[in-house]
């Protein structure tokens, strides 16, 4: 079985952070101001032995790939930032390209959206935005990803590098993109490239470019999160808490808003796949109020023990209903979401631990 887990390459300064948020600012930055907004909130997250470590450090990133390996996780999905020729946040991911002291597999996700300010207010200022360009612009895209598919660790299925778009939505140019980046990948000796798409607000059943895609992947724990605000939004105030048990609406505590995991994986468990294209998902937690403080969301009564419970029945389940020996995972470091493996001061290497034993328990080994 193959766990991926997505990977943030946020955790260095660069120079575009230091103009938008300050000198040296990092996501560390978030994880540490977090505060409890109420009774039993889990923050602050603390790394363990307070590790606030710097990607660019590459002893960093081999150890990050052995503990992956030591506990199941099969490789890792770097996210990508690519603006039209514009690189953000790339440092770590080529830094890994060049230490072949790291052996996790890896695969990229290309997070093609623009850059705002929306985390931190409710502001929508483009900081930099998406452009999508000519062919000479896409063969430059192109150029920079091929030393990566070229790499023996990148993941390739039948001999195509899997490569993922977070939202291919947003691309008027998806069709001529993609074919011309299958034709340079012939070129380089690939079978083409196997493309896949991330975010729920795509789905290539219903899209006429939906055939370029050989796989969608259900990001949790957006892709099975219910639209509340459909449900109940015309419920008046003294019949809120009739609906919230009717509707299993999360709850609010002030602005924030309250998942219960528990009922978030059990819509991830009855989750019917669009078809046989489709890979499960997984959530190990969520919390965004470092970033967005009372504006966030967060999940309730989160456990190591029942995220290695759902983690078990989420494997099965990808063997059997999906038949796949593959599944993504939210996430291995989005420590201003609340979604980590990492160790840290609380569960110290309980979530990781919780992968291996789901792992044990369907008697499957990390795949090689």
């Amino acid at each position: 079985m193959k766990i991926i887990a997505f990977y943030l390459p946020q955790f260095h300064s660069f120079e575009e952070n230091d103009k938008w948020w300050g000198k040296g600012f990092t996501e560390w930055d978030n994880v540490k101001r977090a505060v409890p907004l109420f009774e039993g909130h889990y923050q602050p997250r603390v790394p363990l032995n307070r590790n606030y470590y710097n990607l660019l450090n590459d002893d960093v990133m081999q150890w990050q790939s052995e503990i992956a390996q030591q506990y199941g996780i099969y490789g890792f999905c770097y996210y990508h930032y690519w603006f039209n020729g514009k690189l953000l946040m790339e440092k770590p991911m080529e830094n890994m390209l060049r230490n072949h002291n790291i052996k996790l597999p890896f695969c990229i996700s290309w997070a093609n959206e623009d850059w705002t300010q929306a985390w931190v207010n409710k502001s929508h200022k483009v900081l930099i935005s998406q452009s999508y360009g000519s062919r000479e612009d896409w063969k430059k895209h192109y150029k920079y990803l091929r030393q990566f598919f070229k790499d023996d660790r990148y993941i390739k299925e039948d001999g195509k590098p899997l490569f993922i778009i977070y939202r291919p939505e947003l691309i008027a140019v998806l069709r001529e993109m993609l074919e011309l980046w299958n034709e340079l990948a012939i070129q380089d000796g690939f079978r083409g490239i196997c493309f896949a798409y991330q975010f729920k607000n795509f789905d290539h059943t219903k899209s006429k470019e939906g055939e370029l895609f050989q796989y969608g992947i259900e990001y949790q724990p957006v892709f099975s999160r219910k639209d509340y605000k459909k449900t109940i939004g015309f419920a008046k105030q003294y019949f809120r808490n009739f609906f919230a048990d009717l509707f299993k609406r999360p709850t609010k505590k002030e602005n924030i808003i309250c998942f219960d995991y528990d009922k978030e994986w059990k819509n991830i468990l009855n989750t019917k796949p669009r078809d046989n294209k489709m890979i499960p998902g997984a959530f190990v937690d969520w919390d965004n109020t470092p970033r967005h403080k009372n504006r966030g969301s967060v999940y309730l009564n989160v456990t190591p023990e029942k995220f290695e419970h759902y983690l078990t029945i989420q494997i099965k389940r990808a063997k059997e209903v999906y038949h796949k020996d593959i599944l993504f995972l939210f996430a291995w470091n989005e420590w201003g979401e609340g979604g980590y493996l990492e160790p840290d001061e609380k569960y110290q290497y309980r979530m990781l631990k919780a992968v291996k034993n789901a792992l044990n328990k369907n008697n499957l080994e990390r795949a090689d």
